[in-house]
């Protein structure tokens, strides 16, 4: 039998959670981009490596960045295992409100798993730790690129053992 996990996909408008998304499920990047209304539902299936071959199937809510705080007042984080909270690296603003998002998520949520993502690190480099806000400095990022692909099947698969490692 194989594990589900609800996994959530916030942050900003544009900063490339619906492409993460895509890249992952389908391997492929989309230039045509659409804003997403509401949510979007994709499922992916990952192969577990924690002393033995797991399956997991993450089911991934690629929600709408024009929530931001109010997406925890929806029902839409109900039963989320995790979340990845994602950062624009080539627009500042958005790595701020990736903090609020996560306090947020773990205030929700305590006990979670919750990556932070910088995607785009094709066209811009993270910010240097000490520019960002405290409460992100001792945080690990990931590095993502939704174009090259950059980072995103790692994400997962650390995500997907996170939940399984909380038995969640």
């Amino acid at each position: 039998m194989i594990r589900s996990a609800k996994i959530l996909l916030l942050g900003d408008i544009a900063v490339g959670k619906t492409s993460i998304a895509k890249r992952l499920v389908f391997d492929r990047f989309d230039s045509d981009y659409k804003t997403t209304i509401g949510v979007n539902v994709l499922s992916h299936e990952v192969t577990v490596y924690d002393g033995g071959a797991n399956k997991m199937r993450l089911v991934i809510w690629d929600t709408d960045g024009d929530f931001s705080q109010a997406i925890f007042n929806t029902t839409y984080v109900v039963g989320a295992a995790g979340a990845i909270v994602v950062a624009d690296t080539t627009r500042p603003a958005t790595i701020s409100s990736m903090a609020d998002l996560i306090e947020g998520f773990e205030e929700r949520f305590p006990g979670r798993p919750v990556a932070a993502v910088l995607n785009k690190v094709d066209l811009a480099e993270p910010p240097a730790l000490d520019a960002l806000r405290p409460s992100l400095r001792t945080r690990e990022f990931t590095r993502t690129s939704a174009l090259t692909g950059e980072g995103v099947g790692e994400l997962f698969n650390a995500m997907a053992i996170a939940i399984r490692r909380r038995d969640l």
